[in-house]
C-alpha cells in the first residue's frame, strides 16, 4: 500500500529556529523520502511539536484493514528527550487518549537515544502494536475484538475532524 505524502513545512514564528524544530523538519523530510511501511505521519501545520500518524494494519495481522490514528507530542528539547505517544483510534492493543508507556516514549527517558528519528519511533510503535507484551497503556483483547476494531476504525476516524483534515487520502479509503 502506498500513500501520497504532501510536503508542507509548518511555519516557524519568531527569530531563531531551535534545534528541536530543525531536527523535526529534517525528520519529516527524511520520512517523506523514505516512508515507514504501513505508517504515515504529519506535523500539525500550526505546531511542529505535535505530529499525527496513522498505522495501516499490515495484511497478515489482526489489524488488517484497520486505520489507527494517534499523535506524538515532542518536547521542546527533542531529540534529547523522547515524545509522548498517544493512540486515538480504538484498536484493542493500546488504551485511547492515554500516554503510552513504551521504551521509545517519555515514560522511559533513560532508554531514549537522541539518534532515533521520527521514523524510528514509528517503526517501534508498529512493532509494539504487533506484539502482545504488556505495558502501561496497553489493553488485552481477543483476536476477534481486534478484528472488529479494525473493521470499525474507518468509521471512527471519519468522525474526527483533525483526521479528515490531515489525512485526506485515507478518508477516500476509510
Amino acid at each position: 500500500m502506498s500513500f501520497l505524502i504532501h510536503i508542507v513545512m509548518p511555519s516557524v514564528k519568531g527569530g531563531g529556529v531551535s534545534v528541536a524544530i530543525q531536527r523535526l523538519q529534517q525528520d519529516y523530510l527524511r520520512l517523506t523520502r523514505d516512508p515507514v511501511p504501513y505508517v504515515v505521519a504529519h506535523p500539525l501545520h500550526s505546531n511542529m511539536f505535535e505530529w499525527h500518524y496513522v498505522v495501516s494494519g499490515p495484511p497478515d495481522s489482526v489489524y488488517s484493514g484497520g486505520y489507527y490514528h494517534g499523535k506524538f507530542i515532542f518536547p521542546k528539547d527533542y531529540p534529547f528527550r523522547p515524545p509522548s505517544i498517544y493512540m486515538i483510534t480504538p484498536n484493542g492493543r493500546f488504551s485511547c487518549n492515554t500516554r503510552l508507556c513504551l521504551s521509545i516514549s517519555d515514560f522511559h527517558p533513560d532508554t531514549w537515544n537522541p539518534a532515533w528519528s521520527v521514523s524510528t519511533i514509528l517503526t517501534g510503535l508498529l512493532s509494539f502494536m504487533l506484539e502482545n507484551t504488556p505495558t502501561m497503556g496497553s489493553i488485552n483483547t481477543s483476536t476477534a475484538a481486534k478484528k472488529v476494531f479494525a473493521k470499525e476504525s474507518g468509521e471512527f476516524n471519519l468522525k474526527n475532524e483533525l483526521f479528515v483534515e490531515l489525512f485526506p487520502d485515507l478518508v477516500k479509503v476509510s
